[in-house]
Formats: structure tokens, C-alpha cells, sequence
């Protein structure tokens, strides 16, 4: 199975619709989004024929319609998500608290972490736990690393970036 990442689009419509244009183009089942949509307008972007798609609250995600919409045509999981893709156990949290990020990470039940908000891009194997954080826009002053569409090929744990800036 072949999932897209994506996190912190904060309405730019520009970067949600690249994101979801690379997702498309490489065939994905399912897109998660780690949080940090913002609005309903640029939820809709993700209602896609062509893959399943998940989403958890990031702590701009202020409107409470953008649950209500994402549900019409996907699945807002809430603050926390979890899902079982191909036998692996993952974990969706936005990141808004470390402690919580390493709570998921150290507690042995998942085989995936994927967060957000830093808008910093990581992949890293965490004690046999594989740990994605795909960025997101670039913010003054905390700055951080242009956005990525990220592919996770749950069959081999290949994971790439594409950066979608």
C-alpha cells in the first residue's frame, strides 16, 4: 500500500493541491494530513476520488466545520489517530506536545509516528519505530523546511520526500 503524508498546509491552497497533484500522480491509497489545515476550503482539496483520506486536529485547526466537512468525504480522526495499514500500527498526532510525540515513540505500540508542526522534515527509525514528519511551510522567525509530499510504501518502509514548495 502506498500512503501520502502531508502536514501544515495552513491554508495555502497552492501547497495543498501540489501535495494532493503528487499524490495522485504516484497512485497512493491513502493521504494523512497531521494537522494544520486551518479551513474547510482548503480540506476540500483532499476530497479525491482516487485515495482514502485522514486527517487529525492540529492546533490551528480552529474551526470545527472542517471536522463535519472532512467526514463527508474521509475521516477526521481527532487529536490523536490510529490506524492499522498493511499489519503496521500507526499513530497520528499532530505534535504539539513533545512529551506526547515521545510517549507514542517509546511505548513499543506502533510500528509508525507520523506528526507535524514543527515544520521540520524527519525520518528516522526510533528503537525499531519508524518516526515521519513531513514539514511544512516555512514560518517567521521560527523558520523550518519547505512542505513535502511524503510516500511511505508500507510493503517495503521505503519512504521519500518530495518537496512540493
Amino acid at each position: 500500500m502506498l500512503v501520502g503524508i502531508v502536514s501544515d498546509t495552513h491554508d495555502n491552497l497552492d501547497i495543498a493541491q501540489a501535495a494532493v497533484d503528487r499524490f495522485a500522480e504516484e497512485d497512493v491509497d491513502i493521504v494523512v494530513h497531521c494537522g494544520d489545515i486551518v479551513s474547510p476550503f482548503t480540506a476540500r482539496v483532499f476530497d479525491h476520488d482516487d485515495f482514502d483520506f485522514y486527517a487529525v486536529r492540529g492546533n490551528n485547526d480552529g474551526e470545527w466545520a472542517l471536522k463535519e466537512l472532512v467526514d463527508n468525504f474521509g475521516m477526521y480522526l481527532g487529536e490523536v489517530g490510529e490506524l492499522v495499514l498493511d499489519d503496521h500500527e500507526v499513530a497520528i498526532y499532530h505534535g504539539t506536545s513533545e512529551a506526547i510525540v515521545g510517549a507514542l515513540l517509546e511505548s513499543g505500540n506502533y510500528d509508525v509516528v507520523l506528526r507535524g508542526h514543527t515544520h521540520e522534515q524527519v525520518h528516522e527509525d526510533y528503537d525499531g519505530t519508524i518516526h515521519i514528519n513531513p514539514g511544512g511551510i516555512p514560518t517567521e522567525p521560527a523558520g523550518g523546511e519547505p512542505p513535502a509530499a511524503v510516500l511511505w510504501d508500507t510493503e517495503t518502509d521505503d519512504v521519500t520526500f518530495h518537496d512540493i514548495d
